[in-house]
């Protein structure tokens, strides 16, 4: 019976960990990134410099609609992922399972809804990497992906909701039970170099013209990887830093038109980028803590990078900001208020919420900034 009860007590700490290192950052920490302890003397300087830098931009007009989301049974729960297919269709990866997150649970949930917002159906339901949801994103062929954090693995189905691809492994209940529990090991290595295969709460995925795969990779590893369209291992790039090629929490990433990467580095608040090889090109740090990010489609793209505190920007894609926008004013509490976000056009973008349990439609009106109002 104690060994049971030690059992148990051990996953509900896992699981207590996972969910305050994800969603329970406060103010402090969406910003900085400081993780409990305040920021330093270079985080307190980055926060006045992004300061300024919004006081000199244009501040976006926009109007903002919580979308009603109901599904029969179920709340939505913490709506972390939100992504559009090419017939309008809304789908929503959220953390509303009554399992909770810990190794072998689903708490995991992926929701579609229609275009008029009615529900269609649970997509996977109780499936093996359901456990701690992160992301979802939908290809041009309208394949839909999901990124899920606690199980390490990412899936993908084609449209009908068939499992066509399965990326990361999930590690077994009986492996970290023996590990730690038996044979009493401790884990020491805070900052682990990821191995071929395998990820380690992986956070999103996004894809080049020719259909390679992108993963952020993530909480524990600090790396982006490719992987070939046929899911064969491409090439991974980072170590834990902040130099070039360093990584501190790679919480997003996305694709343009011309096939450059763009990599959240949320905790060394910035947007790395690079070419479909990998290679670096260039850094973008006026953005705050970039947790999430989507690439506007047409002609004249654009880029949008949200952070926890709601802060939207867009850019041109030269890195230039063009304009941003505060969200969720009066929602409650904040820290996770913007956690995906989905560019249906560069006046229309959808966020998922994980501070407030909802997902939103913003529209820019006018389509561009206006001057800022205090």
């Amino acid at each position: 019976m104690k060994r049971l009860l030690l059992v148990v007590l051990v996953l509900l700490g896992v699981a207590f960990v996972s969910a305050q290192r994800e969603g329970g950052a406060g103010p402090a920490q969406g910003q900085a990134a400081g993780g409990g302890r305040g920021p330093s003397p270079e985080q307190q300087a980055a926060l006045a410099r992004q300061e300024a830098l919004e006081k000199a931009t244009p501040q976006l007009q926009i109007t903002e609609d919580v979308l009603s989301l109901s599904v029969p049974g179920h709340t939505i729960g913490e709506a972390v992922g939100v992504a559009k297919n090419s017939k309008g269709h809304l789908f929503v990866f959220t953390r509303s399972g009554n399992l909770g997150p810990a190794r072998g649970s689903t708490a995991s949930q992926l929701f579609e809804f229609d275009q008029n917002l009615r529900f269609v159906k649970q997509w996977g339901q109780d499936n093996y990497a359901a456990s701690f949801a992160h992301t979802v994103r939908v290809d041009k062929y309208d394949n839909v992906w999901m990124t899920d954090e606690g199980s390490n693995m990412i899936v993908k189905f084609n449209p009908s909701g068939m499992v066509q691809m399965v990326l990361g492994r999930k590690p077994e209940a009986i492996d970290f039970l023996e590990r730690y529990l038996e044979r009493g090991e401790r884990s020491e290595d805070r900052a682990p170099v990821g191995g071929v295969g395998t990820f380690n709460r992986p956070t999103d995925v996004a894809f080049d013209s020719q259909d390679n795969i992108y993963v952020s990779d993530g909480y524990n590893n600090s790396r982006v990887v490719k992987v070939m369209k046929d899911g064969a291992w491409g090439k991974a790039v980072g170590t834990r830093g902040n130099g070039m090629n360093q990584f501190n929490t790679v919480h997003g990433i996305t694709t343009d038109a011309k096939n450059n990467v763009y990599v959240a580095d949320r905790g060394n608040r910035r947007i790395q980028v690079y070419d479909t090889d990998l290679n670096f090109i260039k850094s973008i740090a006026n953005v705050g803590a970039p947790w999430s990010m989507c690439v506007s489609p047409g002609p004249t793209q654009y880029l949008f990078s949200g952070d926890g505190n709601g802060k939207l920007y867009k850019l041109d894609m030269s890195g230039n900001l063009v304009g941003w926008a505060q969200t969720s004013r009066g929602h409650g509490q904040t820290g996770c208020l913007i956690h995906e976000l989905h560019c249906e056009s560069d006046t229309v973008v959808y966020k998922g919420d994980c501070s407030t349990w909802t997902v939103e439609k913003i529209t820019i009106r006018g389509g561009g900034g206006s001057p800022a109002t205090r």
